[in-house]
């Protein structure tokens, strides 16, 4: 039972790590894509994972696996 819950939670890490890559990557291309320097569209994308909202990423994953 324990090994099921391990199974879970590094896949739930996954999806959420996944979210977070992809919220930094799109708001760096955009901010990139607008003309900010580097430095400009690496706050945009640290920004980014700072407002991901996680309930929701949570609840998308919990849909998907229904």
């Amino acid at each position: 039972m324990e090994n099921i819950n391990l199974i879970e939670f590094k896949q739930t890490a996954e999806l959420i790590r996944k979210g977070c890559i992809k919220a930094a990557v799109e708001a760096y291309e955009t901010a990139s894509q607008i003309g900010l320097c580097h430095e400009g569209a690496w706050e945009c994308a640290v920004d980014a994972m700072k407002s991901l909202n996680i309930e929701e990423l949570l609840n998308s994953i919990t849909d998907k696996q229904r």
